[in-house]
């Protein structure tokens, strides 16, 4: 099983970049898929997820409004549109698959409860 996250790059603030989420070995729509990032010298943190039906939850406050995540099952892809980008968003962007059909509401988006990841994307917000 292999996630493959692509898509990121340098874009000014106010810009816009999508990533993606591919996945040998495994049929990503039966699986939650959430995205994480990690900036230097901070935690890895959970940006948003999509459950099996489709139901989003976006973790980061700053995300919402700003981010949409999508999955095209005929791609076996998850896509991350982000918009409006700020210099905050400079991070590693990875994406990863939880081993249920929801997005987990009560505890967050916690690291250890993924079972698959991407080897991540750096996406940098320059001001």
């Amino acid at each position: 099983v292999q996630l493959q996250a692509s898509g990121g790059g340098l874009v000014q603030t106010g810009g816009s970049l999508r990533l993606s989420c591919t996945a040998s070995g495994l049929t990503l729509n039966s699986y939650v898929v959430a995205w994480f990032r990690q900036a230097p010298g901070k935690e890895r943190e959970g940006v948003s997820c999509i459950s099996t039906n489709n139901g989003t939850l976006y973790y980061a406050r700053s995300a919402r409004g700003r981010f949409a995540v999508s999955r095209d099952n005929a791609k076996n892809a998850v896509y991350l549109q982000m918009s409006n980008l700020e210099p905050e968003d400079t991070a590693v962007y990875y994406c990863a698959s939880h081993p249920r059909t929801t997005c987990e509401v009560r505890y967050g988006a916690r690291p250890v409860d993924y079972n698959y990841w991407g080897q991540g994307t750096l996406v940098t917000v320059s001001s």
